[in-house]
């Protein structure tokens, strides 16, 4: 049986108030979001876990960029604090263009999905693997979960695309968020006319009949030292990058934000007046 994800939350748009003499976070502008309470259900092989994510955390996380998230994961040992290297954002178009100065684009924050491609024609499965459970019936794009930032892990060297126009296309009629790809994407044009946030490690022409085959769908998947489960929660920062949040280190997380990007902000105002970074980090972050 395919585990399946069943998550209910609204896109979110943070309104960004103008930006004070001395830059502030994002979060600082208190921006009005609209969410709903999350709740979905994951099958595994062997077990069925329901997690509920309150609509106050998301709500909460959304407050925050993706480098404040990165600086707390880093103090709570996630590694490579969750930071997914070496993407870049190729749709929507707007969002790919340099953000205006002092300006910070708006955070959304949702579950993760994955999918885990191998070698079209590898000698022996990699060992580790999780077991393969694409219905050899259906096509992996059509087992999309609505709602969440989909996360597509494609076999490393590879010079062929997972993801291009009538992929993006179908995961964003399921209700798909987003769509991260370590690997490569093509037919950007066609991404950008989806409006969806898609990330990626680099481009190519070729589809992925080329090299690749969908291997499963719902499995832990690592992309650069990160590992990313089903039903962590992606933090989609334009401005800065992606960070993936495990999902024990949400309640964590929240109560570590604040106290650290206060202290950020302290010592920011600090240095803006001359004092020296080394005097304000002592003032403020011990």
């Amino acid at each position: 049986m395919n585990p399946t994800l069943r998550p209910v939350i609204s896109r979110c748009t943070p309104r960004i108030a103008p930006a004070p003499r001395i830059v502030l976070r994002h979060h600082t502008n208190k921006p009005r979001i609209f969410a709903q309470q999350f709740l979905y259900t994951r099958h595994a092989r062997t077990m069925s876990t329901t997690v509920s994510i309150p609509t106050t955390k998301l709500e909460e996380l959304q407050k925050y960029t993706a480098c404040d998230v990165s600086d707390a994961l880093l103090k709570l040992k996630v590694p490579g604090a969750g930071f997914v290297a070496d993407l870049n954002l190729y749709s929507p178009l707007a969002l790919t263009q340099p953000a205006t100065v002092n300006e910070q684009a708006p955070v959304t924050v949702h579950p993760v999905s994955t999918v885990l491609f191998t070698p079209k024609d590898e000698s022996a499965p990699e060992t580790g693997r999780p077991a393969a459970n694409v219905p050899k019936d259906a096509h992996w794009v059509d087992l999309a979960v609505p709602g969440t930032f989909a996360v597509l892990k494609q076999p490393l060297g590879q010079k062929n695309a997972v993801c291009g126009g009538i992929m993006a296309l179908r995961m964003k009629l399921l209700g798909v968020k987003g769509i991260v790809v370590a690997g490569r994407v093509r037919d950007l044009v066609e991404l950008r006319s989806t409006e969806l946030p898609i990330w990626a490690t680099g481009t190519s022409t070729v589809g992925s009949g080329g090299s690749s085959v969908p291997w499963a769908t719902q499995v832990p998947v690592e992309i650069n030292g990160v590992t990313v489960n089903p039903g962590d929660l992606a933090v989609h920062d334009p401005t800065n990058g992606v960070v993936i949040i495990p999902q024990d280190k949400v309640n964590q997380l929240l109560e570590l934000l604040p106290k650290l990007t206060s202290a950020d902000d302290k010592a920011k105002a600090d240095v803006a007046e001359g004092v020296s970074v080394k005097e304000a980090f002592k003032r403020h972050r011990g």
